[in-house]
Formats: structure tokens, sequence, C-alpha cells
């Protein structure tokens, strides 16, 4: 074997290598097979929060300590009236550490989408797409397609193919993730038809991108994330360089409570209007779900019941959530191992001990005062 053939072969195995790196992990409903390359972000040095007081005591130490005990969870953190009443980081994570928070970032961007309309750069939730996308529509023009609006993006509906699930490996290793998306055919009517896709949820961050003039990490920390003093960890961008809508943001648990509260307190936070009172009540609004006449889902926040509580919720692909029991003013968040097994009946698991344990505990903590 003469050298022009080793050179071959180091050069294939550089290109595999440079493309299993790009194969980033779906956040959504259900697992997806591929690896992430970004489990771990890059760690800022990050101060204490001045603005998020402390917990007194951990009121839940037997039922913190049941659900640490599942395995994957790194931590759960609790708020009730705007106070921490338990912080419990397990695994390595800790309190100044990020976490990937994979799809429970789409419900930052319904957020942020809201900021947008409100600021002026979006006309509304009404708005076709296809002004937004001149260099695909116009050598691909297609009357239905660009007459999808703002608000299908927003609740699934867009009509396009999915790019998750089984669509997912190829679209994050495209040279282009819009035009792959744009390029799904429609597999149902658009405003009616649901098909869970960060596709959509990655377009309409574009579609904020280059109706602001700013890149989503400027937006975000000019709206959202400056004003409520969070600071984002690593979030990866396709390969055009638009950060990724939907997947792959990294945040402190401690961040994630004050969306959480902020969304509790109808777009205020410390005092501040992050956000209107109308685009929360109307972005948690379900309208649509994954299972057929079963509407628990709105602008990419998800609706449960625990207790006989709404609770509206942010969840990421493994175990991110934000849950929001506005009854009883409390806020509880949770981060899981990126990447462990079992994810799925621990999901069920932690449900069950929310349910028959956590909530009834605040609920009471509530009443008592």
């Amino acid at each position: 074997m003469n050298w022009i053939d080793y050179t071959f072969i180091i050069l294939c195995i550089g290109l595999l290598a440079l493309s299993s790196v790009a194969i980033v992990h779906e956040v959504g409903e259900s697992p997806d097979p591929y690896e992430p390359f970004a489990e771990i972000m890059p760690e800022p040095e990050l101060e204490e929060d001045a603005d998020l007081p402390e917990f007194d005591a951990d009121l839940f130490p037997d039922q913190v300590r049941e659900l640490g005990n599942l395995g994957p969870m790194n931590s759960i953190l609790i708020s009730q009236r705007g106070e921490l009443v338990t912080s419990n980081y397990f695994r390595g994570m800790n309190q100044n550490r990020t976490h990937n928070i994979k799809s429970a970032s789409k419900s930052i961007l319904s957020i942020l989408t809201g900021i947008a309309i409100e600021k002026g750069y979006l006309d509304g939730v009404d708005q076709p797409i296809g002004p937004f996308f001149p260099e695909y529509f116009g050598p691909n023009p297609d009357p239905e397609k660009e007459a999808i609006t703002i608000e299908d993006l927003l609740t699934m509906r867009s009509g396009l193919q999915s790019t998750s699930r089984a669509n997912y490996g190829s679209w994050v290793v495209s040279n282009n993730w819009i035009w792959y998306a744009l390029n799904r055919p429609l597999v149902g009517t658009p405003g009616v038809d649901r098909h869970y896709s960060t596709g959509n949820t990655h377009l309409l961050a574009v579609i904020i991108t280059r109706a602001s003039g700013m890149n989503m990490r400027q937006f975000s920390d000019k709206y959202l994330f400056g004003p409520m003093n969070i600071r984002i960890g690593g979030w990866d961008r396709d390969p055009q360089g638009y950060y990724f809508g939907g997947n792959n943001m990294a945040m402190r648990p401690s961040d994630m409570i004050k969306v959480g509260q902020m969304m509790m307190n109808a777009g205020v936070y410390n005092g501040e209007k992050i956000v209107s009172s109308e685009w929360i009540r109307k972005s948690i609004e379900p309208v649509t779900g994954r299972i057929s006449d079963m509407e628990n889902y709105g602008y990419l926040w998800f609706r449960e019941s625990f207790d006989n509580l709404e609770t509206i919720y942010a969840f990421g692909n493994g175990g991110q959530y934000i849950f929001i029991l506005p009854e009883i003013e409390s806020v509880i968040t949770v981060t899981t191992r990126n990447n462990a097994a079992g994810t799925r009946n621990y999901r069920r698991e932690l449900f069950r001990v929310l349910q028959s344990d956590i909530v009834p505990l605040l609920k009471q903590r509530y009443n008592a005062v």
C-alpha cells in the first residue's frame, strides 16, 4: 500500500469523525438514537445569584431522596411564593453548572416569539413564513408552504414532514438545515395536523433572527436573559451559524426556576415586564396534542394535572422539566443526565412521585400559610 492509499484512509477516518460530531441529540416526545455532541456544554465561571433567595431548610428530604435514587436525575429545585424550598444536586451536578435542557428550550423560544411580536419585529402569529425565506421560495415557489404561519410553527401544525425521530440524523448532518426543513413534503394540512418537528422551531428561530437583525443569543440576552440575570452556557448552531431553535441550549437549574417564576407572574420578573400577560395566557392555552382529540399543547408548552392542580410545563428529552403550578405559586425544575438509559420509565416514576407526594405537600404548605 503506497502513501496515497494511507492518505485516503486517514482522510476517510477524519471525515467520519467529523460527521459523527455533527449528529446532535433530538429533543422531543420520544428518545432519539443519536448521541449528543454537546452533552457537556462549556461551563463559564458564574457567580452566585443575588436575586434568587436561598432556601432555609430542605422540606422534602424523603421525597427528594426517592427521586434522587431513580438513577439519571441530577437536580431538582422547588420554589414556592418566590422562595426556594428545596435545592438538590446529584451525580456531579452543582448550582453553578449549566445543563443541556434539550427541547425544554422550545418553551423558551415561545417566550422569545411573544417578545419579538411585542417589540414589532414580527406582525403576529398569523404572519406567513414565505417572505422570510426568499432564497428558498424564489427558486421553489410553493403557495401552500409559503402560507404556513408563525402560529403553525408554534403549535407543530406546519403540515411539513417531521425532521425529528427517524429523519433527525439526516437533517442535522445536512449542509443546510433551513432548506432541509422547508424541503420536507406536506404530509398534513397546515394549521390542522400536528407533526412534532424540531425543524419547525428552528425555522422559527431563523425568522426571529432575520426579522430582528440580531442572532438569537443577542436577541435573547437583550430581551430575556439579560433582564432576568440568566446566563446561558452552550448553545449549538446550524451550518449557516443560526442558533439552534428549540434544542441543545444549556441553562442552570436556578435560571430555569426564574423562567417558571416569570411565567407564573404573568410575564413579570422582579417588577420588570418581560413579556405581556396576554402572550402568557395565549401561549399556554392548549390547542393540540400528540394523541388525537387530546389537547395538552399550546405554543410549545405542555399541560398536565397533578393532584387536581393545573400544571404548565416545558419538557426536554431524557427528563429536563420546568413545572409551573400557579394555584399554589410553585415551580419545580428537574434536570437529568443526558443519554441516561431507562428515562421513559423514569419519567413515569417522576410523575408518580410528583402526583402522590410532592405536589400534595406543596398544596398543604401553601394552604397552611
